[in-house]
């Protein structure tokens, strides 16, 4: 059963007292009463209420003095003061002093149930904000959430110096080095913090809903839009848009966000009514989108209006000092989430870890965490790792390792033999570079999804943490 919350009573008449306890005992709280001002602040100082009511006129410490020292105690606890009607003066100039209410004698019941209520609402929320406020600091803090290396230094000074700009960003780097974590950070440092972040994925999108995605629709536009329904850009409006895997989207697409950069005007599908959008863009690829732009993928001139300043995120081979930090946080984070109490890795276990090649970076470094935590008892062994170096890049291995037993075999045979090794190799570092995800690879690999989904199946390469 949960402890109920505690409201200080604090007034020298005793009758006045045991009715604002029956009345706080209706509000479903626990009343602490006290007779004078230096005995309530030494309760204060015991341990804080979630509200105080207050009497401003007491001998000896009055409400004044004590409403002061409350607020030097403790600034955010709400003080209700309670006052005749011959001094209601006296309850205006405590609420210049911070007081969050006050209630005239004679009050009303359902009125000193409806302030405390009030009060306790808006502590609790104030509580709540600074605590989620405290707990986004910490995850948008790059250090606790990338590690303390050299290279993740260097990322953070990039970040710092763009920040507080409202430059575009270009942010490089690999599937699952944490380029949304950077961008979050971007928005949480910069003059737009108090405004939404919006994240797409613009390579997870079909082309042909990736313009109502962006610039929203009016109602009528198609068969079921029933409503004008904002797109990305006006949901981000005063705040930051991240556009990831901006590479990925379509020609057309493309010439329509050189516009909407140009003229900070989108046009909703449907309507030929410009809304304005005062939007800062980040952008993200795991391609070099000067080599997009050579093979004709993505527009040179929106490129130059793009990349006003581009930051590369490492992958996780290059800041390997940074792995066993990430260990632990992964464990302490799972562990948490489990109830479970494991305790670091073996050295066995650490030394595997150190060298693996990580082509699915972090975000494959959690996976494979969360699931030898799962695993695990007391601490992470080899055993729970299940981590194969499988990963080849010369596809003339898979050739020659067949050829060995290919005497009696025809060139057609042989060929389409190491076609199959060569597919399975591919799929599979794929795959794992995507974190599983299969759409994602179909579109890297540039085929449609039913035929990945068929050579998976066909290729027996099914794993428990590949997913749609």
């Amino acid at each position: 059963m949960s402890q109920k919350l505690k409201i200080l009573i604090v007034d020298d008449e005793q009758h006045i007292r045991k009715v604002l306890a029956l009345l706080v005992k209706e509000a479903g709280y626990l009343p602490i009463e006290c007779i004078d001002g230096p005995s309530a602040l030494k309760s204060i100082r015991m341990g804080p209420p979630e509200a105080v009511l207050l009497d401003l006129r007491m001998p000896g410490m009055d409400g004044m003095e004590v409403l002061r020292e409350i607020k030097v105690l403790d600034p955010d606890l709400p003080v209700i003061i309670i006052t005749a009607n011959a001094n209601i003066h006296g309850s205006v100039a405590a609420m210049r002093y911070g007081a969050h209410d006050y209630l005239s004698k004679p009050f009303e019941h359902e009125e000193v149930i409806r302030i405390i209520r009030r009060a306790v609402a808006e502590r609790l929320l104030k509580r709540r904000l600074q605590n989620v406020s405290a707990h986004l600091d910490d995850i948008l803090s790059l250090p606790k959430m990338m590690g303390s290396s050299e290279v993740v230094a260097r990322l953070i000074a990039d970040v710092n110096r763009v920040s507080r700009s409202d430059f575009t960003v270009v942010l490089f780097g690999e599937t699952g080095v944490g380029k949304e974590l950077v961008a979050r950070s971007i928005h949480h440092n910069s003059l737009r913090s108090g405004n939404p972040f919006v994240a797409i994925d613009c390579g997870a999108i079909p082309d042909t809903l990736l313009e109502n995605e962006l610039f929203g629709h009016e109602k009528g536009a198609f068969t079921d839009a029933s409503g004008r329904t904002k797109g990305k850009f006006e949901t981000a409006h005063n705040g930051t848009l991240l556009l990831d895997e901006v590479v990925n989207m379509p020609l057309k697409s493309q010439a329509k966000l050189l516009r909407v950069i140009q003229d900070k005007k989108v046009f909703p599908v449907g309507s030929n009514k410009a809304v304005d959008v005062d939007v800062r863009l980040i952008v993200s690829s795991n391609r070099r989108m000067e080599d997009a732009v050579t093979k004709g993928d993505f527009r040179q001139d929106l490129l130059y209006r793009l990349n006003d300043f581009t930051i590369t995120i490492p992958p996780l081979r290059e800041r390997q000092e940074d792995i066993p930090y990430l260990i632990n946080r992964f464990i302490e984070s799972t562990n948490i989430e489990l109830g479970k109490q494991v305790i670091g890795c073996t050295d066995k276990a650490l030394e595997i870890l150190m060298t693996y090649p990580w082509p699915g970076n972090v975000r494959q470094l959690r996976s494979v965490i969360r699931r030898a935590v799962l695993l695990a008892n007391e601490t992470v062994s080899e055993s729970h790792l299940n981590l194969k170096n499988e990963f080849c890049h010369d596809t003339n291995n898979y050739s020659l390792t067949t050829l060995e037993n290919s005497q009696n075999l025809s060139l057609k045979e042989i060929v389409q033999r190491n076609t199959i090794e060569v597919e399975r190799k591919v799929l599979t570092q794929v795959l794992n570079q995507t974190g599983g995800n299969k759409a994602k690879a179909s579109r890297l690999l540039q085929i449609d999804y039913k035929t990945m989904h068929n050579k998976i199946k066909k290729l027996g390469l099914y794993q428990e943490d590949w997913y749609d």
